[in-house]
């Protein structure tokens, strides 16, 4: 690693500032529990391989990695994450008394732990317990006292599934003098943009392309998307019922989106349209929108699903676990965090259920799904909130064929599979290279107080 006074420098004011915020995290309710671990790393095991998996989606590509994983000896694989629900996924993947959990290669043993806080001391700890040959990251996880307790412990280390958007790339690039020193060995980036972002901030990676695991996670829908057999939303919605989604809605968009919603009950009053915020705190806040625009509305959970019957009208979606089934039953989509610059939603999830679906113009987040999907015209792509809701008026008035579209949703899906196996091929390779040389760099960063 190239010496430089200022890592050092930037670690012992990054060191404070944690040791500032602990007294507050302490207490905080969520991480109560697992405070005491994430500060003393000693109860995490020995292990070849230690992926870090920061919440739900980042669990689910640590999953299909272990899956795809078969190794030539017995293994030992740590699996970290920092959220509840990340871990609740990890449990019931690999731990899970039912069918659900995940058939992994009988070399393999995986354990679970949280990932300690990014303090050097406690980092320098962790990397010494755990001891691993290999380092995996996923997506975005770059934290300056992990890279750099790596770099001594000669440790290789692999960003999988790698992603940065505008806004992280803005902020790493604040502190660029700090990242080439500390470049991890191999980054396997999901998209050209994200593999120039990850280039300009560490300069001394190599950087390849790779299939987003994402594309391997998901499902098929149904095998007859016109047959609605099985869903509970079949009966709620007559046949003949028109039914439009606006999905996972953000705050910053919720005024463009009520001009949507409006526009369409106003052109077409024979439908339902069902809002799905993305955040069910937002669900009030939508409540007196409506009532401020005195648009008559039913929530959700009033509704009973053996009984009601709902050929017209505005449902407020305040029931968690059901937007999928609605995809299922719906005429038109309109996928949120797309009408302003928040990165986007995914918008894969309703077309591969087979229901037309449209965004707005911003899915920085999504880039990786490329730009195929809309020239083929899978997915439409709208220039504001007005022309994607005349796009969802055209969904209801033109036939679509749900099966046409299911199906060329899914043979684009199934191009773009093969992330989870490529990066396992790279975990693996780097297992098989020779043991970096140690020297006086490779010692453990000394405490930063």
């Amino acid at each position: 690693m190239t010496k430089s006074a200022f890592i050092p420098n930037f670690l012992r004011f990054y060191n404070i500032l944690w040791r500032t915020a602990l007294p507050f995290l302490r207490q905080n309710k969520r991480l109560t529990p697992s405070f005491d671990a994430r500060v003393s790393p000693k109860g995490l095991p020995q292990s070849d391989i230690w992926i870090q998996a920061a919440s739900a989606g980042e669990a689910l590509l640590a999953v299909s990695i272990l899956g795809a994983l078969n190794p030539a000896s017995k293994t030992r694989v740590l699996v970290t994450t920092t959220t509840d629900q990340g871990m609740e996924i990890l449990e019931q993947a690999f731990f899970s008394p039912s069918s659900a959990a995940l058939p992994l290669d009988p070399k393999i043993a995986v354990t679970l732990g949280w990932f300690p806080f990014d303090l050097p001391l406690v980092m320098s700890q962790a990397l010494g317990q755990v001891s691993p040959k290999t380092m995996v990251l996923l997506e975005t996880e770059i934290w300056p006292a992990l890279f750099y307790a790596l770099k001594r412990s000669r440790v290789h280390t692999l960003i999988a599934n790698a992603r940065m958007s505008k806004k992280s790339f803005r902020r790493y690039r604040l502190t660029s003098a700090l990242w080439p020193p500390l470049s991890p060995d191999n980054i396997l980036a999901v998209s050209g943009t994200d593999q120039r972002r990850y280039n300009r901030i560490f300069r001394h990676a190599r950087i390849s392309a790779m299939p987003n695991i994402k594309f391997d996670a998901f499902e098929t829908g149904p095998a007859d998307p016109d047959n609605w057999a099985g869903n509970p939303m079949a009966t709620l919605f007559p046949d003949s019922v028109k039914l439009s989604i606006l999905a996972s809605v953000r705050r910053q968009e919720e005024a463009l989106a009520a001009k949507m919603l409006k526009y369409l009950v106003s052109h077409r009053p024979d439908q339902v349209v069902a809002v799905f915020p993305r955040h069910m705190h937002r669900i009030s806040a939508w409540e007196k929108r409506l009532k401020k625009q005195r648009q008559p509305y039913i929530l959700r959970s009033e509704l009973d699903l053996s009984r009601d019957r709902i050929d017209k009208g505005i449902i407020l979606w305040d029931r968690f676990g059901e937007m999928r089934q609605a995809f299922e039953r719906a005429s038109a989509v309109f996928v949120g965090g797309s009408l302003t610059p928040l990165g986007g939603q995914n918008f894969i999830e309703p077309v591969i259920k087979g229901a037309p679906t449209v965004i707005g113009p911003f899915h920085d987040d999504f880039s990786w799904v490329g730009e195929a999907m809309f020239e083929k015209k899978i997915v439409l792509k709208a220039k504001n909130w007005l022309e994607a809701a005349r796009v969802m008026e055209s969904f209801l008035e033109g036939p679509v064929s749900r099966i046409d579209l299911r199906d060329q949703a899914l043979a684009y899906v199934e191009s773009h599979k093969g992330g989870a196996k490529m990066a396992a091929r790279a975990i693996l390779a780097s297992l098989l290279q020779p043991t970096k040389p140690t020297g006086s760099s490779s010692k453990a960063p000394a405490a930063v107080s």
